[in-house]
């Protein structure tokens, strides 16, 4: 070869030695070759298993699909650039040669909500909402509309609602619809929704399951019935998430367990403490015997693991005035839009997850302008309650 030739192409494509990396390296290849083309047309039939293009797939990010389907017990996974993305391809997934309708629980995070109304609606697809956890009405409007997907929250965001989801999922069998499950807030540590009938789960890996708040990333986890489809619409899309991003999510889900378990003992006490502090009107934890839907959480998750999120209402605080100057004062507490990250975060939804909401919306929600939220990092609880003291007596 000439040296033009030698630049390009001395090095690569070496045949793969003895070795075993023992953790997956991130792999920017764009493309790939066999020994002979039969192989490669076998690969990109699908009879062999092997990468061939990136937006079909990379070695990196097969290694995160593998693990994210294992951790939740599905038959296949896809992972894409969003949390939404995830939620986007889920449903267009459920409604292949179905009737566009879907059936949403309203307790659904701001952005959800966001799609389903201004974007899937005014495409064509009837949208349908329903107190979920009011299963006769859930049944009514499914026997109504026939919907071709239920679209839920395992534990919903801000006011950390839980579902029945072996019920749920017993009424989108028989009325022949997906039932698509964001387990986000409850990771597979918690609830694995395709043990009870759901047929996709989607995930934000921004959030607990990488867990450092260095990436952003999706996932769906499929069932068997609806993971050809899946595929299919990923591979004409193309919504990819890179191997970059696939690393630090595989890095991050090999302490997943560890600091989930963490963040939910934190979060337990947390909520204690903030239940006996003057500073506040209320406590929203799934923990908590006073909940709504105790009973249900203690029937479908572990004991002792309620998720990582605490919201409360600030007393005597009517708007953002008061959130605000609480959470100025706050020292170690970040005040971020996000979750699952190692350190504590604190989010005011009015302005963040659910800004895009009309007051009227938020306000029949039960999203009042002084609800906050908190996510529990793994950091010290006395650290955690002592930064939240001194911001309430600022």
């Amino acid at each position: 070869m000439k040296f033009d030739s030698q630049a390009v192409h001395t090095g690569e494509r070496k045949k793969p030695t003895k070795f075993i990396p023992v953790t997956t390296p991130i792999y920017t290849a764009a493309s790939y070759i066999y020994e002979d083309m039969d192989t490669l047309d076998r690969v990109l039939g699908n009879e062999l298993a092997g990468p061939s293009y990136i937006r079909y797939n990379n070695p990196t990010t097969d290694a995160l699909q593998d693990v994210l389907t294992k951790l939740e017990g599905g038959a296949g996974t896809l992972v894409c650039s969003s949390g939404m993305t995830a939620v986007q391809l889920a449903i267009q997934a459920a409604m292949v040669d179905k009737k566009r309708s879907i059936v949403s629980a309203r307790a659904l995070y701001g952005a959800t909500i966001h799609l389903l109304m201004k974007i899937l609606e005014p495409s064509g697809v009837t949208v349908t909402c329903a107190d979920f956890n009011n299963l006769e009405e859930v049944q009514k409007l499914v026997d109504q509309e026939k919907p071709s997907c239920l679209l839920v929250e395992t534990i919903s965001n801000p006011l950390l609602r839980v579902v029945e989801l072996d019920k749920l999922g017993a009424i989108a069998k028989a009325a022949d619809a997906a039932l698509i499950v964001d387990n986000t807030f409850a990771t597979p540590l918690i609830a694995r929704p395709i043990e009870h009938g759901a047929s996709m789960v989607v995930h934000s890996l921004t959030k607990y399951l990488s867990g450092h708040g260095d990436m952003m990333g999706g996932a769906i986890i499929s069932g068997p019935e609806h993971l050809p489809n899946l595929q299919s619409t990923a591979r004409a899309m193309g919504p990819n998430l890179g191997p970059f991003e696939s690393f630090l999510a595989l890095r991050g889900i090999k302490t997943f367990p560890l600091r989930m378990e963490r963040q939910c003992q934190n979060a337990c006490r947390v909520a204690n403490w903030l239940a006996t502090h003057p500073a506040v009107d209320n406590v929203i934890f799934p923990g908590d015997p006073k909940h709504p839907d105790y009973a249900t959480v203690r029937r479908l998750f572990p004991n002792g693991l309620y998720g990582a999120v605490v919201s409360f209402e600030l007393k005597g605080v009517t708007g953002k005035e008061g959130v605000f100057k609480f959470m100025n004062a706050l020292k170690m507490i970040v005040p971020a839009t996000s979750v699952g990250d190692v350190h504590t975060m604190m989010l005011y939804p009015v302005i963040s997850s659910h800004r895009d909401l009309s007051p009227k919306h938020r306000a029949r929600l039960g999203i009042r302008d002084n609800l906050v939220r908190l996510s529990v990092g793994i950091e010290s609880v006395e650290d955690i309650t002592g930064d939240l003291d001194q911001a309430f007596q600022e």
